[in-house]
């Protein structure tokens, strides 16, 4: 982690990439596909340009599906592959039952691309970039993204029930699950940032809005009102109700004022180790932006597969 004098001195973000600079990242480079297919970064966005237009919950969507897939064996795609008779894929994991969505417009890029540039990119590094442009086309920041991703061939069912944060997690859960994966506590509070858009089914903050203390009584009430104590689990509700598609610092505001949708969210501003970040962050959109940025860099390098591991699907669905 960059030093404070660092920090307070503008230059956390150059600081903060230098100190936590690997050997995932060095195998992966912006221009990989500079002269092999120069035109995809123009052909995500295109996509997700016209998709976000058409649907903003997209955007969340992407970012989820990039987060579920990190987290489970590393940035490799293995969440986007369907159940075969031989693979038994993530999409029914727990974590990802009825959550995951958006696996339609990763098959439209893919197939975009494949058209111009055959066998060539990766489904994990369109993942990435989808994700990027999502947080940009809802107002956020930009970043240029590692690429060079290779896909796997298999996929882990145990590891995304085991690996993925619950909604119920507390601080110290959370924190150990992010180091697992060589991310740190402030890593993990930039990228809890996303939770500025998109939605929650009623069943995962349930218990939160009529059984915790720490709730402001008026969003608890509002909640309850679109999630009944008994039924309606597949209710959703927004995770921030200021801005909810516009990627901004209104999540950390939330925080603050105890409107933390999720148990896990207001667990990041409970009088523990995050509350100085989140005040920051709800303090100063620029301080929240250089971070989540860096965090997003460093998630997009957990154990990527490179070189001649793994393949370059021609169907994100399934194995070649």
């Amino acid at each position: 982690m960059a030093s404070s004098t660092c920090y307070f001195a503008g230059l956390s973000l150059l600081c903060w990439l230098l100190a936590s600079s690997s050997t995932a990242s060095a195998q992966l480079s912006p221009n990989f596909y500079v002269t092999t297919c120069p035109h995809l970064e123009n052909i995500v966005h295109f996509t997700m340009a016209h998709v976000i237009r058409q649907d903003h919950r997209m955007g969340a969507s992407m970012l989820r599906l990039f987060f579920h897939d990190c987290f489970v064996n590393g940035c490799d795609a293995s969440v986007l592959l369907d159940d075969t008779p031989t693979l038994q894929g993530e999409k029914n994991a727990y974590p990802n039952q009825n959550s995951l969505r958006g696996f339609e417009v990763i098959d439209r890029i893919k197939t975009s691309v494949e058209a111009r540039c055959p066998n060539t990119v990766s489904c994990a590094d369109i993942l990435a970039l989808a994700a990027r442009d999502a947080v940009k086309l809802l107002g956020g920041p930009t970043w240029t993204v590692p690429l060079g991703r290779r896909d796997t061939t298999t996929a882990s069912m145990s590891a995304a029930n085991a690996n993925l944060p619950p909604p119920t997690a507390n601080l110290s859960s959370l924190i150990s699950l992010f180091a697992s994966k060589n991310l740190t506590a402030r890593d993990m509070t930039a990228l809890s940032g996303a939770h500025t858009v998109g939605l929650a089914r009623c069943s995962s903050f349930r218990t939160r809005i009529y059984n915790e203390p720490n709730i402001d009584a008026s969003f608890a009430a509002v909640q309850k009102s679109a999630c009944p104590v008994v039924g309606g689990d597949d209710n959703l509700v927004v995770l921030d109700m200021s801005t909810p598609i516009r990627f901004d610092n209104g999540y950390f505001k939330n925080l603050m004022a105890r409107q933390g949708l999720l148990h896990s969210d207001q667990e990041l501003f409970n009088g523990g180790s995050q509350d100085a970040w989140v005040r920051l962050y709800a303090r100063s959109n620029h301080a929240f932006a250089q971070d989540f940025i860096v965090a997003m860099v460093n998630m997009g390098n957990i154990a990527p597969l490179t070189g001649s591991s793994g393949e370059i699907r021609r169907n994100c669905r399934f194995v070649n």
